[in-house]
């Protein structure tokens, strides 16, 4: 069975809302060296996102209040793209409930991925501290995440 996930854009997937990825030559030489099989995986795209699209960030609280139905996920010109990224989220859970996944390594600062900090929902780059949607769904199901730059 597969124990990890791993955002596919640290795996130099091109699946960022901007097309591009966040490759961490890192995490692969250290995925390489646990000699673990992993899955990789977008929750922007399993939720039904395209690549490219509009940059998001959770307005209104955290991943919390997103999956709470408190806070909402926008694009910066103001589209409600909350619906995809809850499903999302929870196709990757339910990905890591068949496949007994214990440990994630995401994708540090996503709306989606982030854990520990996200941006603040003003698009201006600030920070504050929380977990993007599918973060939180994860830590609230028992899953290690580890936030990778």
């Amino acid at each position: 069975m597969t124990k990890i996930i791993v955002s596919s854009c640290l795996l130099g997937k091109c699946c960022r809302y901007d097309g591009r990825d966040s490759l961490s030559p890192l995490l692969v030489e250290e995925l390489d060296e646990m000699c673990e099989p992993y899955l990789d995986v977008c929750p922007e795209v399993l939720g039904g996102l395209s690549t490219p699209r509009s940059r998001a960030e959770i307005v209104g609280g955290c991943g919390k209040e997103v999956l709470a139905g408190t806070a909402k996920v926008l694009t910066q010109d103001g589209l409600d793209v909350t619906n995809a990224f809850v499903a999302g989220a929870m196709d990757v859970l339910r990905l890591c409930k068949k496949r007994g996944v214990r440990t994630a390594f995401l994708k540090a600062k996503s709306p989606s991925c982030g854990a520990g900090q996200i941006y603040d929902g003003s698009f201006t780059g600030t920070l504050r501290d929380g977990n993007g949607v599918t973060a939180e769904l994860l830590i609230q199901n028992g899953i290690k995440v580890i936030s990778v730059e």
